[in-house]
């Protein structure tokens, strides 16, 4: 299985939808929420050059955001991300 990693905020309709697609997938992912962690904050921002939440890495890999997540969805591209080892 892929390493997923997901920084998110509460109540982000972005971040749930991008979390909902990987549950449907079966996906474990490791979520970390930066709204009042300036350190993590800081460390996605670092790590995407994006400010904005969600923020997704597959294997060290910068996907994007939720927007990015479905396209790749579309595109039948995630699966192969997905069963990758991480």
């Amino acid at each position: 299985m892929a390493k997923i990693e997901i920084y998110t905020t509460p109540f982000c309709g972005y971040c749930a939808r991008a979390k909902s697609l990987l549950d449907q997938k079966g996906a474990a992912y490791e979520e970390t929420d930066v709204m009042m962690d300036d350190k993590k904050r800081t460390e996605m921002r670092a790590r995407a050059n994006r400010t904005s939440v969600p923020q997704i890495f597959i294997n060290g890999q910068h996907i994007g955001g939720s927007d990015e997540l479905a396209a790749l969805e579309r595109a039948g591209k995630l699966d192969t991300l997905l069963a990758q080892p991480g």
